[in-house]
């Protein structure tokens, strides 16, 4: 299977209110991907509707290859780690095991008890007496054990401070490397996505702005600044201007060999925040050749 979850025209509404609009989109197997926006974008409305939680207003979305939580076949395929990484406060680390090897049929209880060990987390101790880290850590293991082809992780880090948040998302990694997980996970956090992800998906304003490789993505873009009212290369993806100088990041694959234009490298972090801005020009013009 070539591709985790694929979308074609996926929306949803809630009244007047369009949390995600005509969302069409590829997600590649075997890869970590992250999904990155801003606060309302739609990311954790495309998460829930993958796992099934939410039915679409409009449209079609698949994950590996069967409608989101049509049988128990299909659920078990799928691993799930919502916002705020829940755990149930009154049970212990123990009791969770028990849960999740009642309620997965393909439960591996041995890699379960080994991670929770190997992270010092006591079987007897109580969820509401354990770390922001260590919960995160207990609901990872709980996706992990349930050895899914495909998992789904709803800003897990969010509220993490940045040394628990480093060392969930290196175990993580350790964890795809090992059981070859196919990963999909949501941040607003860019730096987290560079250091785990190595592919990128852009929601902003409820629709999918960007997908792609992320080196792909980062080779792609550059920064322009030149005179006002000289025609850019490219896709135009956003601009500012003063009297006389545009200064605009633009999508364009090759060269820019126009002297009139200084070209400058862009981070991740630029190339999405340019992304989230509203571009100053109406449209995005047509490709221009460079001479």
């Amino acid at each position: 299977m070539n591709t985790v979850l694929r979308a074609n025209g996926l929306t949803k509404r809630y009244g007047r209110r369009t949390a995600l609009d005509d969302c069409t989109l590829e997600v590649p197997a075997g890869h970590v991907v992250g999904l990155v926006g801003p606060n309302g974008a739609g990311k954790s409305t495309l998460l829930n509707l993958a796992v099934g939680m939410l039915a679409p207003t409009s449209g079609t979305i698949e994950v590996l290859g069967g409608a989101p939580a049509s049988g128990p076949e299909q659920l078990a395929k799928v691993g799930y780690v919502a916002q705020d990484t829940p755990t149930y406060a009154g049970m212990t680390v123990g009791e969770h095991l028990r849960l999740g090897a009642a309620l997965n049929p393909g439960w591996d209880d041995d890699l379960a008890r080994a991670r929770v060990e190997r992270l010092g987390l006591p079987l007897d101790q109580r969820a509401r007496k354990l770390s922001g880290g260590q919960r995160a850590q207990l609901a990872l293991t709980l996706g992990i054990a349930k050895r899914p082809q495909l998992l789904i992780l709803d800003e897990p880090v969010a509220s993490l401070d940045p040394l628990a948040r480093r060392e969930f998302l290196q175990d993580l990694m350790e964890a795809v490397a090992e059981h070859e997980l196919s990963v999909i996970l949501s941040s607003h956090l860019v730096s987290d996505l560079e250091r785990t992800c190595d592919y990128l998906v852009v929601l902003v304003g409820s629709r999918v702005r960007l997908a792609g490789d992320m080196d792909d993505i980062v080779g792609s873009h550059v920064r322009l600044s030149g005179p006002r009212d000289l025609g850019h290369p490219g896709e135009l993806v956003s601009a500012r201007h003063t009297d006389v100088q545009s200064t605009m990041v633009v999508r364009y694959d090759g060269p820019i060999a126009d002297p009139a234009w200084t070209v400058g490298k862009l981070s991740l972090e630029d190339i999405v925040l340019a992304y989230m801005e509203r571009p100053t020009a109406a449209e995005p013009r047509a490709l221009e050749a460079v001479r």
